[in-house]
């Protein structure tokens, strides 16, 4: 072997392997390339779901961009076709007066529209309204608003919500004052009064019994049935309040629940319930059987479909509010006991 051999043989096992030559790493070295691959594959998946949501938003920006042509579009139909309806309602009108000689229609604006009060509504002279507007701190006139708007901003500021069970705009009256004569009056003035008793008394009797419901309330079956009973009576008893505040309620049923209401007054339970099955089935016979035999009528057979006509088949609201009298007036013979034991309702 030469020199020259010999000294690259030497060299050659002086030299530090290479890192393909290597057979171990280190511990350091191989965490570092598992952190940088970690890195990337997060980068990776971060990239993917910012592409996910942002396709997310477009599909859900051109959704509700559609479904707001949409909307527009119908708007717009409905309007052109109620102008339609009433350009023709308008024709037609005008077509008649002129077939029958009447003067031809005045065309009414928005302004004249806005600008008029309402039929049922008492006008009221603008300097006293104007008065009463600075009396409750509030603006005399905004901008723009005419004297009939200003008066039912007026209306709205003054109108008072009783608190109770039942809020109502009725001003309710004093316990002295909600004792009902048994009549029915004709006037306008009348009936308003009367529907303020009748609600001032239903809202003492709601009140008693929710607050006996509250002392009384447990986790028992019987309780909760009995709870969930009196916020059921209070919920139906709301049509009832709104026809008082409307002064919409039929003489058919004012009648009744007059007396009915009387004789709770008067703790007369056993007439105040002979009072709610008159109101609630009427006292027109219920015939079981043959009603006719033959050619020949029955004795007294018209008798079987005279007489008062029950409500409570008459609609659902009617019956749950007969039914909610019904229930105060079985609470108000256990609030308030009679006096003649006669009267006690079994």
């Amino acid at each position: 072997m030469d020199f020259a051999a010999l000294m690259n043989k030497e060299l050659a096992k002086s030299k530090k392997p290479t890192e393909a030559e290597r057979k171990y790493l280190k511990r350091s070295e191989v965490e570092a390339e598992r952190k940088v691959a970690y890195l990337a594959e997060q980068k990776a998946l971060d990239a993917e779901r910012e592409a996910k949501a942002a396709a997310k938003r477009k599909r859900e920006e051109e959704a509700a961009a559609e479904t707001a042509a949409r909307e527009d579009k119908r708007r717009k139909l409905a309007e052109e076709s109620r102008r339609r309806r009433e350009e023709q309602e308008l024709e037609e009108a005008r077509a008649r007066r002129k077939r029958l000689g009447l003067p031809e229609l005045a065309k009414a604006t928005g302004e004249d529209v806005e600008d008029r009060v309402g039929a049922g509504e008492e006008d009221m002279p603008d300097e006293e309204l104007v008065d009463k507007l600075r009396s409750l701190g509030e603006p005399v006139r905004l901008f723009g608003e005419p004297h009939a708007v200003r008066l039912r901003r007026y209306r709205k500021l003054t109108t008072v919500v009783t608190t109770g069970p039942i809020p109502t705009t009725l001003a309710l009256v004093e316990e002295k004052d909600m004792r009902v004569d048994g009549t029915v009056p004709k006037d306008k003035e009348g009936r308003r009064w009367l529907f303020r008793q009748l609600a001032s008394y239903f809202t003492m009797v709601l009140t008693a019994y929710e607050r006996a419901m509250e002392e009384e309330k447990q986790e028992t079956t019987a309780a909760k049935t009995a709870y969930n009973a009196m916020v059921q009576t209070r919920e139906n008893m709301k049509p009832l309040f709104r026809k008082f505040e409307a002064s919409d309620l039929d003489d058919s049923l004012i009648e009744p629940i007059v007396e009915i209401v009387k004789a709770l007054q008067e703790r007369r339970y056993v007439d105040a319930n002979n009072g709610y099955l008159r109101l609630s089935i009427g006292k027109a016979a219920w015939p079981i059987g043959v009603t006719m035999v033959g050619i020949h009528e029955r004795s007294a057979r018209e008798k079987l479909h005279d007489g008062e006509k029950g409500h409570v088949m008459g609609d659902e609201v009617t019956r749950k509010f007969l039914q909610s009298i019904k229930r105060c007036l079985t609470f108000a013979q256990v609030r308030w006991p009679p006096e003649d034991l006669r009267q006690l309702m079994g």
